[in-house]
């Protein structure tokens, strides 16, 4: 049984009480009750209810709970004020106020939301969520900047990070997984931003691909057939592309006896294997030690003994690390990178190779990249907002300085629809690759050739 504070007992687990002793309606002199519209109303109820409730408490308290709590809270204060609040306005005030405690305010709901992929809050008054692959402004909005403030602090802190003036910009992740970046002033002019990259609650899978028509049956066969013949893998493509959707995908064909080992600034993958170390980025501290970056993580898992080694992704000088894990018997390795085509994936891991300042030769890069990565998946979100596969690219190898490459796959545009919709096919080009020898070590080159449209041994 629980008491609420005002000598109700109701039929939940034992939970702390909400109510701070020694609070009455009579330490809140103003009454109510005035002419004041409906939302001044709310917001005093806000203020008064606040005064009465432990924060301490209330992050200690399940969310249900804590709502349901809140709910008879903003009830009774209501009639001693005699304050007219109809049940679906005390409900609603209720959730606004253990979202702002305990959840993230008003990107609370959105968070909630299956649909919404994106959460982009651009200062206390303007926010968009994308839907559907399309981006759309709502409704909701901060009370004012330092609730923003407040809301992106509590993201910070609640995984050991900083984020204020003297650090006003941060890389976190949700208790769900998904992405967070913060900026706040001076950085920003708006008063501060938040941009959440959601993730599905459930692992996407390559045949809820096909279904989705983010790809092919027969080209989800091939990265299915590459996944478990250890072939290593690059998935490019911009900002939103669904890299690490993908790459999230490809990765339930890993076999479950081999020992994965994850680096990411900040974790996303979701493997499903049994056998997983995930390791994360560190910022520096308040004082600006402690900096553990990227690529001091890669260097280390070549010394965990792993079966693959999994870069969420490449974005500076541990490029090269990824590419020496790839070239010394971690066969399977895959990684992501930013990245507008398959050739221009290429180009972006020379330039990261070259920021790690070791002076080789541009050949030698080139031979580096070209013995260590076997294929490039390049995925693009279109203008209807579906992101597909557009090309899967084998690496065959170095003709002179060039990097020479061959098209598997790749999507072929057929028109779009009066509704905008794209239309277009997934189509082979019906070259056999060279990781066929590969495929036929653990008996899958039949698959391959069938899934590639191509007959013969």
């Amino acid at each position: 049984m629980m008491t609420t504070g005002f000598g109700r007992r109701i039929s939940e687990p034992r939970q702390p009480s909400l109510v701070l002793v020694g609070s009455t309606s009579a330490e809140t002199a103003d009454s109510l009750a005035d002419l004041a519209p409906l939302n001044e109303l709310k917001e005093r109820i806000r203020t008064v209810l606040l005064t009465r409730i432990d924060p301490t408490v209330a992050g200690s308290i399940p969310r249900a709970t804590l709502r349901v709590e809140i709910a008879k809270l903003v009830s009774e204060i209501a009639t001693e004020e005699r304050v007219q609040l109809n049940k679906l306005e005390e409900m609603a005030l209720a959730a606004d106020l253990s979202d702002d405690m305990v959840g993230l305010g008003p990107l609370e709901p959105f968070l909630e939301d299956d649909e919404i992929t994106d959460i982009l809050a651009n200062g206390p008054l303007d926010i968009y969520v994308e839907r559907g692959g399309k981006l759309e402004r709502t409704g909701a909005r901060f009370r004012d900047a330092q609730h923003l403030v407040n809301i992106a602090q509590r993201i910070a802190t609640g995984i050991g990070r900083r984020i204020d003036e003297a650090s006003p910009m941060v890389d976190a992740r949700l208790a769900d997984g998904s992405r967070v970046n913060i900026v706040l002033p001076p950085l920003v002019l708006n008063g501060g931003t938040i941009s959440i990259r959601k993730f599905p609650k459930h692992n996407l899978t390559l045949d809820t691909m096909v279904r989705q028509q983010n790809l092919s049956p027969d080209l989800s066969r091939v990265l299915q057939v590459a996944a478990h013949s250890r072939i290593n893998i690059l998935i490019s493509g911009g900002t939103g592309s669904g890299k690490t959707t993908l790459l999230n995908a490809i990765s339930q064909y890993i076999d479950g006896d081999e020992r994965v080992i994850t680096v990411e600034d900040a974790v996303e993958l979701r493997l499903q294997q049994p056998h997983v170390v995930q390791m994360e980025t560190r910022p520096p501290n308040i004082e600006g030690v402690g900096h553990v970056a990227l690529r001091e993580l890669v260097r280390n898992a070549l010394r965990m003994r792993p079966d693959r080694i999994i870069v969420g992704e490449v974005r500076g000088p541990e490029a090269f690390d990824m590419l020496q894990a790839m070239n010394t018997g971690h066969d399977g390795s895959m990684s992501t990178v930013h990245a507008n085509s398959p050739r221009d994936a290429l180009y972006r891991v020379e330039n990261m190779v070259m920021m790690a300042n070791l002076n080789l030769p541009l050949k030698a890069i080139r031979m580096h990249i070209a013995s260590a990565v076997n294929l490039i998946v390049h995925v693009e979100r279109m203008r209807d907002g579906i992101r597909r596969v557009l090309s899967v690219m084998e690496i065959v190898g170095l003709e002179g300085d060039i990097i020479t490459t061959r098209e598997l796959f790749a999507f072929q545009y057929r028109g779009q629809r009066h509704d905008g919709y794209i239309e277009g096919t997934f189509e082979s080009t019906r070259m056999r690759p060279d990781f066929i020898s590969r495929a036929a070590r653990f008996g899958l080159d039949k698959e391959l050739l069938d899934a590639l449209g191509i007959g013969g041994p």
